[in-house]
């Protein structure tokens, strides 16, 4: 079989009345929805009011991939609400299952947001991570920062994102990677496909929330792997990245169907 058609199949729900018994099943105990938190807490404002779209009819007029930015920092508040709208814990079920502005199959939630920070007005440039569960059922939001950018930064990102260098244009670059035992631990040897299908529900709330606050965004698909997984010091196995949204503001006009 080429791999083509091994691609084709992977897309099919296939065996999944015949799917491996799951550690769940096993009576395992269920991973950790939350990571262990090595840099420094930093509480970013309350996004209240910081949307400017006025309909969702708008919003989606409005939403397109934007690959130019203009010389303009993004607000905290604006970082807040990016961040919640993809990750945020609304609740959670008997410290086993999360509920998210996401969907996910079985509400196993495997995927981490971690930020690279050019220029966001009073925030230090630097990598930082997303930490959801310090604010279950709250609309908050809290990073921690991790390191200053990449020495070189222009040059590390560009490598890292197989030379597209309109990128290091965005004054924010969302990496998205997946935790899979999250998924595998419930839906064993086809939780991979579930999981890809759950990524575009992120990548979809990433980017109609950049459109909401009246700035732009591109889903990337195209990376480096091991240089990725590198720079976020994930092991490839473990962690890995899956996906990445650029963010800004825009610097072409907006488009119209008018």
């Amino acid at each position: 079989m080429n791999e083509i058609n091994k691609g084709r199949l992977f897309m099919q729900s296939l065996g999944f009345k015949e799917r491996a018994e799951s550690d769940q099943q096993k009576g395992v105990k269920h991973p950790s929805y939350d990571i262990n938190i090595t840099g420094d807490f930093i509480d970013l404002p309350a996004f209240d009011g910081v949307m400017t779209c006025p309909s969702y009819l708008d919003l989606l007029d409005a939403r397109r991939s934007v690959r130019a930015f203009a010389d303009v920092p993004i607000t905290q508040k604006q970082l807040a609400f990016m961040l919640w709208s993809a990750g945020g814990i609304q609740a959670t079920q008997g410290n086993v299952a999360t509920f998210r502005p996401v969907p996910s199959g079985g509400a196993r939630h495997p995927f981490e947001l971690y930020v690279a920070v050019k220029d966001v007005e009073g925030l230090e440039s630097g990598i930082y991570h997303y930490v959801p569960a310090k604010h279950i059922g709250e609309k908050k939001v809290t990073i921690e920062r991790l390191r200053p950018l990449f020495d070189d930064y222009d040059t590390k990102m560009t490598e890292m994102l197989i030379g597209q260098k309109w990128l290091i244009k965005s004054p924010v670059i969302i990496f998205i990677s997946c935790i899979p035992y999250r998924a595998e631990w419930r839906y064993s040897n086809v939780s991979h496909r579930v999981m890809l299908i759950d990524l575009g529900h992120v990548g979809q709330n990433l980017m109609l929330s950049a459109t909401a606050l009246g700035l732009g965004s591109c889903c990337i698909a195209a990376y480096d792997q091991k240089l990725c997984d590198e720079a976020f010091s994930f092991n490839g196995i473990d962690e890995y990245t899956v996906y990445i949204l650029t963010l800004g503001t825009p610097k072409l006009k907006k488009y119209s169907t008018k």
